[in-house]
């Protein structure tokens, strides 16, 4: 069955499949490990002045290590070097993915990396959500879907209090991701300076998408959240808010 896959997303003869199986478990490993890189954390430090002075992220604002709370929390400067880094992040394991492994390296490296920006190990899974690393994914291997995905997140922007609809733009861009991967694989349609279309791209678009959605329905409560919570009765502990 795997090497029936593998020719049929590649089109490499059976004799080639062990191999290539190796160089596509090597490119998920490599995108895994660019995805943790700590951007939040170094910015952090970085904007604090030293590690001792430095905001946790996870404990302040919402919660979360991304540029959003960035912003939030150490101002726009930090929130701005914490997007760029994180996006740079799913656009450079995309490239060494591909590097390694081809096209089909460079859409498993890319949905690699969002997991491991979501779940790093090193610091027990309490990643971001992989909007940006998502983003980045889809500069190195889906830069016709860039457009799209922009004009939806500037429509979300445009409207009233579009800071509590992150989770709707979200869900929203995704759908969006996958849906156009669709049409750009079975239209064999341009993409720009992305990877032939096949298969694996909307494959990996769902794959990372389902990833970030699953990371905005699991993320922990804010800290804000948390100390309003132990003020509450016993009995409405786990009501949700």
């Amino acid at each position: 069955m795997i090497p029936a896959l593998t020719v049929g997303l590649s089109g490499r003869p059976p004799g080639r499949s062990v191999g290539q199986m190796r160089r596509l478990a090597a490119a998920a490993a490599l995108g895994y490990l660019v995805g943790t890189f700590p951007t939040a954390d170094l910015v952090s430090r970085r904007s604090s002045g030293g590690i001792g002075d430095a905001v946790d992220l996870r404990r302040a604002g919402s919660g979360n290590p991304g540029a959003a709370n960035a912003l939030q929390v150490l101002g726009p400067r930090a929130g701005l070097a914490v997007m760029v880094g994180d996006v740079a992040k799913g656009a450079v394991a995309s490239l060494l993915g591909g590097a390694v492994a081809g096209p089909i390296g460079a859409h498993m490296a890319g949905s690699s990396s969002v997991v491991g920006h979501c779940l790093p190990v090193w610091s027990g899974g309490r990643g971001g959500k992989g909007v940006a690393a998502g983003v980045g994914q889809c500069l190195a291997t889906f830069p016709a879907s860039v457009p799209i995905e922009l004009a939806v997140a500037g429509a979300t922007i445009a409207l009233p209090g579009w800071t509590r609809r992150t989770r709707a733009a979200s869900i929203a861009a995704c759908a969006c991701w996958v849906a156009a991967a669709t049409v750009w694989w079975r239209r064999s349609l341009p993409n720009l300076w992305g990877p032939r279309p096949t298969v694996a791209l909307p494959l990996a678009a769902l794959a990372s998408s389902a990833v970030i959605l699953g990371r905005f329905v699991t993320a922990p409560a804010s800290p804000v959240a948390r100390s309003i919570d132990t003020t509450t009765p016993a009995h409405d502990e786990g009501v949700p808010t």
